[in-house]
């Protein structure tokens, strides 16, 4: 079998690591975990933490970080730009309790990397919401004006000079920040989460995909050449879920793409972009942006690539077409980098659920199996909260987190496939149409903005009015 194509993240992180075994027999355990990225690590040493006589079990199909966890841009954000469909959920008071734990959750990260030594270049630069083009003004103003509403301030207006200087391109033209926001390397976190778990005692499987969930109590679990039994299972397999029967309806696998230069540090203080500012303009095909600690941007473009059910191929590991094209949008957010090249590109999925908010919850109404899925992008700092959710369920815990409104709630669904994938197509076409449009400042045509208008929001909220 092809060996994936790996981010720019993993490739460093990854050099001289070792892997841990394949899964070969039958194990036990107290808690078996699927999936070792962020949520799945997070949930075993929150769990160890804990109650150090727990006995868990991580499985990961290929490395631990090999899937969304090693490959996105290592935005560390919370969730106050969704606050609206938070408050749409689960009403205004828990709204603002879960948006104020996501602002935490960075924090948590932070001093988690500080406790155990994990070199994950944390640095809280800020989140810059901004308008790359005259249509994309103002979108941050409804949740601002919700936030005011509501009592609490977590985003500062900033002047359209500032907010040129700090990205370091005139083509930005208005926008926000939310100072809460950092950046991670995402390799260098996830696996140092790994070695963090092991540490605790938690055994690792690597190379070892689920092939069967026996959802009878206990579970058993059975891979390739070996089985885990359970008396509980946790699945953090982002957007593997698709292909879950019982999370079909609620997760869509899409692509992000993204690609990144040498480093150029000199260039970065030339134009400006000193702060470790990320970025995100408000596109519902959003571009992401960052700069790293050896001077490189990492530039990025969300929603291209959709899968038929759980079924990725390769073109979820790498896309060169789609590299290009984000390459194009690169050159023309930040044409004072022209001579620029671009020397890494790659690809992951994201987990799309209905209202870009995570799901939490029993399996089929299991109590034995739990699940969490749907970060929609915006997944780095949120997969801390949703590890305290998830261990919380594990331990029964009757107040807090376990007992939020994202647990077990009802946040609509897709339609089944091949109905969504040929309609996430179609829809997506029109999206694209209309944005390269409005991109060159012209008028999309009518199909487009109807097409465009049929699209769920990305990490970024569509704009319009929200509802309290």
């Amino acid at each position: 079998m092809t060996a994936p194509h790996r981010s720019l993240w993993l490739a460093q992180a990854y050099t001289g690591s070792t892997d841990q075994p394949e899964l070969r027999g039958s194990e036990r355990a107290d808690v078996a975990i699927v999936g070792g990225g962020f949520l799945g690590l997070w949930t075993a040493i929150l769990l160890k933490e804990r109650q150090p006589s727990i006995d868990v079990v991580v499985i990961e199909r290929d490395i631990c970080g090999g899937g969304a966890s090693g490959r996105n841009g290592g935005f560390v954000l919370s969730w106050w730009p969704k606050l609206a469909t938070l408050v749409k959920l689960v009403g205004a008071r828990e709204a603002v309790e879960l948006a104020q734990a996501s602002e935490d959750a960075i924090t948590e990260i932070e001093q988690a990397c500080d406790t155990y030594g994990i070199d994950a270049q944390f640095r809280r630069g800020g989140w810059l919401w901004t308008a790359a083009t005259d249509v994309q003004r103002g979108s941050w103003t409804p949740t601002v004006e919700l936030c005011e509403q509501l009592g609490v301030q977590p985003f500062e207006q900033l002047s359209p000079a500032e907010i040129a200087r700090r990205t370091g391109s005139a083509v930005h033209l208005e926008g926000v920040i939310e100072p809460s926001g950092a950046t991670v390397h995402p390799g260098y976190l996830v696996r140092g989460l790994a070695r963090v778990a092991l540490q605790l005692g938690v055994r690792i499987y690597e190379h070892t995909p689920m092939v069967e969930l026996d959802r009878r109590e206990p579970a058993v679990i059975r891979t390739p050449h070996g089985a885990v039994t359970a008396d509980t299972v946790v699945l953090a397999i982002n957007a593997h879920a698709a292909g879950v029967r019982e999370l079909h309806r609620k997760i869509v696998a899409i692509t992000s793409d993204m690609v990144s230069t040498p480093p150029i540090p000199e260039r970065l203080e030339e134009i400006g972009w000193t702060g470790g500012e990320c970025i995100s303009d408000s596109q519902l095909q959003i571009h992401y942006y960052r700069t790293t600690a050896d001077g490189r941007i990492a530039f990025g473009k969300g929603g291209w690539g959709i899968a038929l059910g759980g079924r990725m191929g390769a073109g979820f590991d790498r896309s060169a077409r789609r590299a290009a094209d984000v390459t194009l949008d690169f050159r023309r957010l930040y044409p004072n980098l022209a001579d620029v090249t671009i020397d890494q590109d790659w690809s992951g999925p994201i987990d799309r659920s209905p209202t870009g908010i995570p799901l939490f919850g029993n399996l089929g109404g299991r109590r034995h199996i739990l699940y969490g899925a749907g970060f929609s992008g915006n997944g780095v700092g949120p997969a801390r909260l949703g590890g305290r959710i998830l261990a919380g369920m594990v331990l029964g815990d009757r107040d807090g987190l376990a007992t939020c409104g994202l647990v077990n709630g009802k946040p609509g669904s897709f339609p089944p496939d091949p109905i969504r994938y040929v309609g996430a197509h179609v829809v997506r076409t029109g999206v694209a149409a209309k944005e390269a449009k409005e991109a060159v400042g012209q008028q999309p045509s009518r199909v487009s903005e109807f097409l465009a208008g049929l699209a769920p929001g990305g990490m970024i909220p569509k704009k319009g009015k929200p509802k309290s």
